[in-house]
C-alpha cells in the first residue's frame, strides 16, 4: 500500500473526543465515528499552506470549492450537480437540522429507520416535530425494509418527511438502486419529502457500490435534499464543512433562510482548502482505506467466529461501524457495554442508542483504527468474556 495506515498516532492530550473522554488512559476506544488516522497527505500539505499564510478571517467560498464537489460526484458517482443546487454549512447534523426546520413544521411527524443514527432522534426532536419509527427487519445477517409498514407510515396524514441514512448507519447496508426508487415511490405517492444523509457515501466495501438518493432518476432528485460531506469519509469532522443539495428552487431558499436562522452560514478558513484536496487529489486514498477497513472486518469476523462465537456480525457493505448481535449473551446492551468498559477498558456503543426497542440485543464497533489496536481490544473482550 502507498499509505500506511497501521502506523500508530498519538491522540491523547490534543483535545480529541473519541480519547480524551475516556475514563482511563487504558481504555481503547471503539466508540464514536472518528477514525485514528492521519489525513491524506494532500489535505494535510493544504492545511499547511493556508496555516502560513497566517490571517484567519471570515472566510469566502470560492468557485474552486463548487467545482471540487461537482467534480468528484461526477466522476465517482455519475451524479451530475448543478452549481445552484449547493448550499455550503458547518456539518451534516447542522446541515440536518437545517433541513427538517425548512420542510416541516413543528408538529409533523418525520420517518426514520430504526435502528438509526443517534442524531435523528435528536435533531427531529429539537426542531419540534416527532420521530415516526420503522423497524428495519433482520433477514440472516443483514437488514431489509419492511415495506408494508414503511407504507403504513408515509400513508401517516402528519408525516412529511422522511430521514434516510445512505448508507445507513447502524445497520451497515449500501441501499440499492432498486430500493431507492421503491422508497422514492412510496414518498411521493404520500406527499412525503426525503432527506438523504450521505456522510458514509465513500466508505463502501468491496462487491458494494453507493447509489445518490437524487441520481437513481429525475422523480428522485425533485423530491430530495441530499447531505453529505467529507469529514467522515477522509477524517476531517473537526474542520466542520459540509453540503446540502438540493434542485427544488423553492427548497433551497427555505434551506438557505433555515441556514442563517440557525446561524450555521459561515465555514472556518480551513474547511474548504481541506475539501477542496480531499475530491481533487486524494481519491487513491480513499479506495486505499477502504482495502484497509474491509481488512479490519474480515479480522474482526475471524476473531468472533473463533473466539466470541455467542455472537453474530451482521454483514458491512458500507461505514466503518460493524453491527453485531450480542442477543445471546443473556444481557442487555447497555450492560454488556459498561462490563466492557469496566473489565476490559474497551469502549463500544450500546445499541439502544440507535433505537431503545430496535437496537436492544446489539452493540456497535467502530474499527477505523490501526489493525493492532483493533486487535488488542478483541483480546480484552475475549478474556472477559472467557471469565
Amino acid at each position: 500500500m502507498k499509505y500506511d495506515f497501521d502506523e500508530l498516532v498519538e491522540r491523547r492530550s490534543t483535545g480529541c473526543v473519541k480519547w480524551g473522554e475516556c475514563p482511563s488512559e487504558d481504555v481503547i476506544p471503539l466508540w464514536v465515528a472518528d477514525m485514528d488516522f492521519k489525513a491524506a497527505p494532500a489535505i494535510q500539505a493544504a492545511i499547511r499552506k493556508r496555516a502560513e499564510h497566517g490571517v484567519f478571517g471570515y472566510t469566502h467560498v470560492e468557485e474552486d470549492y463548487y467545482e471540487a464537489v461537482i467534480n468528484w460526484f461526477q466522476r465517482r458517482h455519475h451524479w451530475t450537480i448543478r452549481r445552484e443546487e449547493i448550499l455550503y454549512t458547518t456539518g451534516v447534523v447542522p446541515a440536518m437540522s437545517v433541513a427538517i426546520k425548512a420542510l416541516t413544521m413543528p408538529g409533523e411527524k418525520v420517518l426514520i429507520l430504526s435502528p438509526d443514527y443517534n442524531c435523528f432522534f435528536s435533531s427531529v426532536r429539537n426542531n419540534g416535530c416527532e420521530v415516526l419509527e420503522t423497524a428495519l427487519s433482520r433477514v440472516g445477517d443483514t437488514f431489509e425494509v419492511d415495506w408494508t409498514d414503511f407504507e403504513a407510515k408515509c400513508a401517516d396524514e402528519k408525516t412529511t418527511v422522511f430521514l434516510l441514512c445512505n448508507p445507513h448507519n447502524p445497520c451497515g447496508r449500501v441501499w440499492t438502486r432498486e430500493e431507492l426508487e421503491r422508497m422514492n415511490d412510496i414518498c411521493l405517492k404520500h406527499a412525503v419529502k426525503v432527506v438523504s444523509d450521505e456522510i458514509h457515501c465513500e466508505l463502501i466495501m468491496p462487491g458494494y457500490r453507493f447509489q445518490p438518493f437524487a441520481a437513481v432518476s429525475e422523480a428522485c432528485r425533485e423530491n430530495s435534499v441530499i447531505l453529505n460531506s467529507p469529514s467522515k469519509s477522509f477524517n476531517i469532522a473537526g474542520l466542520q464543512t459540509a453540503n446540502i443539495i438540493c434542485s427544488q428552487p423553492s427548497w433551497c431558499r427555505r434551506l438557505d433562510r433555515a441556514i442563517n436562522i440557525n446561524e450555521v452560514c459561515d465555514l472556518n478558513p480551513f474547511g474548504p482548502v481541506a475539501l477542496i484536496a480531499a475530491y481533487n487529489e486524494s481519491e487513491d486514498w480513499i479506495d486505499e482505506l477502504n482495502q484497509y477497513l474491509w481488512g479490519n472486518y474480515q479480522a474482526l469476523c475471524a476473531f468472533i467466529t473463533e473466539h466470541i462465537p455467542q455472537w453474530r456480525v451482521c454483514r458491512l457493505e458500507g461505514t466503518y461501524l460493524p453491527w453485531v448481535d450480542i442477543s445471546s449473551m443473556g444481557l442487555t446492551s447497555q450492560q454488556l457495554c459498561d462490563r466492557l468498559l469496566a473489565e476490559a477498558n474497551v469502549w463500544v456503543n450500546p445499541g439502544t442508542m440507535y433505537g431503545p426497542q430496535s437496537g436492544e440485543g446489539y452493540i456497535r464497533f467502530n474499527i477505523a483504527t490501526q489493525r493492532s489496536r483493533l486487535m488488542e481490544a478483541l483480546q480484552r473482550i475475549c478474556s472477559v468474556m472467557n471469565s
